[in-house]
């Protein structure tokens, strides 16, 4: 493949809810393109972009996939994304690197959350959108339902441009607004221009012809003033007035064009491909972008090819047959294999390896690639979110910001070997940075973090197939721990006579709460009652005991420890005596100091739709939560929860907020303090985690 300007190339990440179709899209628009010779279908496991193994086996997409095209003299690189929100991750690294975002919407189940998500990031990320309607070719789709509902949710921003002519619940053409030519298609999606439909048809759609070509042209005259005037005045727009006020409004962020295709018959992907040619804009048009140079200051990285070099890896992959792929869009400069670089966050130096670009999972080698390209780079020493660039100017790129990771499962190898899992799973962290993998200050066990259930699925699927490791995974014990209530004084005395010196150590401690984490130890003995040089014995054996209360064996919190009085022989009398009177101290201290058990309580912060508050507060309640207030959140119809919640409660909260708002809600929580756990579950606990 040839080497593309930046005024040449389209990148397109397609996006949306899951199952509306955007797989097939890109299958659709590949084939249609010549990259591919057949269609694939998702149910079959064939397609370009889900080659996957787990992909293929649960047939839908769970890794961002890269491909491309070249058409009408532009190169197009389209980045098909999941719309399971366990992989948002995925959704957001390639959002990022896109220059557009095709938003899929299926024509049978409309508008869903996952339409919402990708939208919205992608406004986020100043991206122009397009809505793409699929599967027209299901019996129970409706265009103009999909279209109303798009107009109700997303404003007036959405202007449709290729429409269907329905007759009889029937498809008979398709209508393209912008050349008011009207096409039918055959058995192989070849199309073919027909009349367009008569008053008497335009009279029975739901949206007139005429009523949607106002709606086209007043939403480009918004883009214009001599546009507006002329639309005002009653003068139609010239083809060329449409395409242009189109494509600036897109740029703008004003207009959200919709066109609609059915991928499975092909009716309306060669009008898709037209319109990504003609309205998306290349990178050249909208890709300036903040850089944080060495010094701290800001500086505008422009998409010019005479630039130094400026690229960011916005993914990361470890490819058993390739090595370690680096996913980098170019932002300035050019990309050349063997070129040396600096990487802007670890200032490390290195040559940039072997360049290709991808369809699915083949791949072609290329020399260089300009600014505005995506190009995969193999076995690079650099991580997802690193800046690469020219030495002679060593900026920093803005990140990608991911969710954090809110699903905690206990990993245990089923082999025994801890030290393989780690030396796995260290790889799977570089590839995905919505997962977490750390060990339990309070219970030793390795938690995986993640976004979901599917995700920890995938996780583990990997960690098999790719590395021969098996797992299971089980919820997380509950770091508790023990302290008391009241101040005692007991008596600890070891004493043992077997032939020969014995074993004396007497000692009398003071058992007190305090507020620390930690042991305290002091010692108030007069007289010489136990020699200093046996007090480190005392506090060694009262350190020793406190990692286990008398309750059910939880660390000890809150004790104070003072040693006030005791004995010693002056043969049989050793440190190891009076460790041994210390631990007896305590134990018997413990017991007569009202101990109790405390659980740790978790600060939460969970956004929820408006519409939800009651249900999730109502949930919280039964979890034993303290909801200490409610903001609004920074997005539009949508609640922030303050709350205080047991983490012993929340192992499933994830799934329960997922099924409750449909996977519009989130939450972060973190480790704030603990509270003395009520008795009547106190019970319980002790009964399944008490020690000998």
């Amino acid at each position: 493949m040839k080497v593309y300007d930046s005024t040449k190339i389209k990148n397109i990440a397609i996006a949306g809810h899951a199952g509306s179709g955007k797989t097939s899209l890109t299958e659709a628009l590949l084939y249609k393109s010549g990259v591919s010779d057949r269609l694939g279908k998702v149910a079959d496991g064939n397609t370009v972009s889900d080659y996957m193994p787990e992909e293929v086996k649960r047939k839908c997409s769970v890794y961002t996939s890269l491909s491309c095209f070249e058409r009408d003299g532009f190169k197009v690189n389209l980045l098909d994304t999941p719309g399971l929100f366990d992989f948002a991750g995925e959704m957001m690294e390639g959002i990022f690197a896109s220059g557009s975002v095709i938003i899929t919407v299926s024509g049978k189940s409309g508008v869903k959350v996952g339409t919402h998500k990708a939208y919205d990031y992608a406004v986020e990320t100043g991206k122009p959108r397009m809505f793409v309607v699929t599967k027209l070719d299901d019996e129970n789709a409706n265009f103009n339902n999909v279209l109303t509902q798009l107009k109700s949710e997303f404003g007036p921003t959405v202007c449709p441009v290729v429409v269907p002519v329905i007759a009889d619940r029937k498809i008979v053409s398709y209508v393209n607004l912008i050349e008011m030519k009207a096409y039918k298609y055959d058995d192989n999606g070849n199309a073919v221009e027909t009349d367009m439909p008569t008053a008497e048809v335009s009279e029975k759609m739901e949206y007139r012809i005429d009523g949607l070509i106002e709606a086209v042209s007043e939403a480009v005259a918004e883009t214009d003033e001599a546009l507006f005037e002329k639309f005002f005045s009653g003068e139609p727009f010239t083809q060329k007035e449409l395409i242009d006020g189109i494509h600036k409004g897109m740029n703008e962020g004003i207009i959200t064009p919709v066109t609609c295709v059915s991928s499975t018959t092909l009716a309306g992907v060669d009008m898709l491909l037209k319109e990504i040619s003609l309205l998306l804009p290349a990178p050249s048009e909208k890709e300036t972008k903040l850089g944080e140079t060495q010094s701290g200051d800001m500086v505008e990285i422009e998409c010019d090819e005479n630039a130094p070099l400026s690229a960011f890896v916005f993914k990361t992959v470890a490819d058993p047959f390739v090595g370690k792929m680096s996913y980098i869009k170019v932002f300035s400069g050019k990309l050349t294999s063997g070129k040396e670089i600096v990487n802007a966050e670890s200032g490390d130096r290195e040559k940039v390896g072997k360049l290709m670009i991808l369809n699915g999972k083949k791949t072609e080698e290329i020399a260089e690639a300009c600014c505005g390209d995506i190009v995969v780079a193999a076995k690079m020493n650099c991580q997802t979110n690193d800046t690469i660039c020219d030495p002679s100017r060593v900026i920093k790129l803005e990140k990608i910001v991911f969710p954090k990771p809110c699903h905690k499962m206990a990993v245990k190898s089923k082999g025994g070997d801890e030290s393989k899992i780690s030396a796995a799973i260290s790889k799977l962290l570089s590839e995905d940075l919505t997962i977490s993998y750390a060990q339990d200050d309070s219970t030793k066990e390795m938690i995986l973090s993640s976004l979901g259930g599917l995700h920890h699925d995938t996780t583990v699927g990997r960690l098999s197939r790719d590395f021969g490791i098996d797992v299971e995974l089980t919820v997380p014990k509950v770091p508790y721990k023990e302290t008391i209530r009241k101040k005692v004084k007991v008596q600890g005395r070891h004493k043992k006579q077997s032939g020969g010196h014995g074993q004396y150590g007497d000692v009398w401690i003071e058992f007190e709460p305090c507020v620390s984490d930690e042991l305290i130890f002091e010692e108030r003995v007069f007289g010489g009652a136990v020699p200093k040089n046996f007090f480190p014995a005392v506090e060694k054996g009262l350190q020793e005991s406190v990692k286990k209360g008398v309750l059910a064996g939880f660390p000890v919190v809150g004790l104070k420890a003072i040693l006030v009085d005791g004995s010693y022989h002056p043969v049989d009398s050793s440190e190891m005596a009076f460790k041994m009177a210390a631990s007896i101290a305590y134990k018997e201290g413990l017991r007569l100091a009202d101990p109790v058990l405390l659980e740790p309580i978790g600060s939460l912060t969970v956004t929820v739709p408006d519409e939800n508050t009651g249900d999730v507060m109502g949930e919280l309640n039964k979890r034993r939560g303290r909801v200490l207030g409610m903001n609004p959140s920074g997005k539009k119809g949508m609640t922030d929860i303050i709350a205080d919640v047991p983490i012993a409660e929340m192992s499933d909260f994830t799934l329960y907020l997922r099924q409750t708002t449909q996977g519009r809600g989130a939450f972060e929580l973190e480790m704030a303090r603990y509270e003395q756990l009520p008795p009547q579950l106190a019970t319980d606990v002790i009964a399944k985690n008490s020690v000998e």
